[in-house]
Parts: structure tokens; C-alpha cells; sequence
């Protein structure tokens, strides 16, 4: 999967995976990272996702990460958010889109996830991941896990360095449709994750892929820990 399947996703507004409401697991999880107000929450492959808005609304700074600039400028744009935009020099496709809403500051990265470092983005408190890993197929999954774990624990404020993250999966029978969204079993979180961090299923629910609704779906809140 390359950078330009994502182009052409948001291009065509190919975009099923963006929600128009706040995903009601975050509003229901977040409690579980225990985060003090003023926390940093890095969202990684973000898009334009409303999500961040109301994490902001409940007093938390956000960074994301999202490699089509588009999907990051309409952000801004359709919450009216007037942004201060730097572009590294060294590293001329990494934009830093700054904004501020409700109190709160909110960063947005267009950039190659995998070409940033934990000096770029500063002090992560806590991960959340809605649509991420599950973007993502199998042979990608690892590195993207490690690079996100890399990217939080340098400078994490946990005190063995991994910073807590929310992760939310898919379950079905691969077979009858490929993704993404990918299907992501137990075990591979396991495989993932499991060297890092402590994991516990939270919830475990029924769902539906609106691409496929015959398809029977699971989706799964993850809390990964010390």
C-alpha cells in the first residue's frame, strides 16, 4: 500500500473510514488512560477526524499524523481553525499545521509517520489509534507498531518510558473481504504489541463495516499498558 492509494482515497472522497460523530468507545475508554487535563494525546493516521475536537473539548493538547495534506487542511479549514504552518527544511514533505481550540493546542503533522522522530513531536502522553493499524496490511503492521511505540516512550512521562494507548480493531473472516479496513485478530495484537506492553481487551462488540454489512464484524477496544 503506497502514498498514493491514500491520495486517491481522499481525492475520490473514498472516505467511509472518516466518522462524522465522535466515536462513543473513545467517549467511553478514555478514563481508562488516566490522563491528567493538559495531557498530550498523539492520534496517529488522523485525518480529519472529529475525534480530536472533542478530546480537545475534555482538555487534553492533541498531535496527529496524517500523510495526505488535504485530509489535514480540511481539518483546520471545516472547524475554523486558523493554523500556523511550519515546513522542515530537513525534511521538505514534514508540514507542522498549529491551531488552537477550546484552550487547547492541536498539531497536526502532514508527514510520512515513518520519517518523524520523538524530537519532532515532542512529549506524548497517550496514544489513540481508531483507524490505523487496521489501515494497514500485514506486512506493515510491525513497523508501524514499532514506530508508533518508539515515538511515545522516549519521552513519555510513564516511568519506564510507554506511554498508554487506546487501540481499537476489527475481527472478520479475511477471506471474504480484503481491506482495509483489515481484519486484526487476538493475536496478532499480541504479536504487535505483546513486547511492549501489558494488554487488555476492554470490550469486545458486534459491529458493522458499512462497505460489506453482511460480513459478521467484532470490534475491539485494546487498553495497552505497563
Amino acid at each position: 500500500m503506497n502514498p498514493e492509494f491514500w491520495q486517491a482515497r481522499w481525492q475520490d472522497k473514498r472516505t467511509g473510514f472518516n466518522q462524522p460523530e465522535v466515536n462513543p468507545l473513545l467517549t467511553k475508554y478514555l478514563t481508562a488512560l488516566n490522563l491528567p487535563s493538559g495531557s498530550r494525546v498523539f492520534v496517529p493516521l488522523c485525518g480529519k477526524s472529529i475525534d480530536m475536537i472533542w478530546l480537545a473539548s475534555q482538555g487534553y493538547d492533541v498531535v496527529g499524523v496524517e500523510l495526505v495534506e488535504s485530509a489535514v487542511q480540511a481539518f483546520f479549514t471545516e472547524n475554523d481553525i486558523s493554523p500556523k504552518v511550519t515546513e522542515h527544511t530537513n525534511s521538505p514533505n514534514n508540514k507542522c499545521y498549529q491551531g488552537q481550540i477550546l484552550g487547547q493546542t492541536i498539531e497536526l503533522w502532514a508527514a510520512d509517520l515513518f520519517a518523524l522522530t520523538p524530537e519532532n513531536l515532542g512529549q506524548i502522553d497517550a496514544v489513540y489509534d481508531r483507524a490505523a493499524l487496521i489501515a494497514l496490511p500485514a506486512e506493515m503492521r510491525l513497523k508501524y507498531s514499532e514506530q508508533v511505540w518508539h515515538l511515545s516512550r522516549n519521552i513519555s512521562v510513564d516511568v519506564s518510558g510507554n506511554a498508554p494507548q487506546i487501540l481499537l480493531t476489527l475481527n472478520y473472516d479475511q477471506s471474504e473481504r480484503n481491506g482495509p479496513p483489515f481484519s486484526i485478530s487476538s493475536e496478532q495484537v499480541q504479536q504487535y504489541y505483546g513486547s511492549h506492553y501489558k494488554i487488555t481487551e476492554l470490550e469486545g462488540k458486534p459491529s458493522i463495516l458499512n462497505a460489506a454489512p453482511e460480513l459478521a464484524v467484532t470490534e475491539h477496544v485494546w487498553l495497552l499498558s505497563e
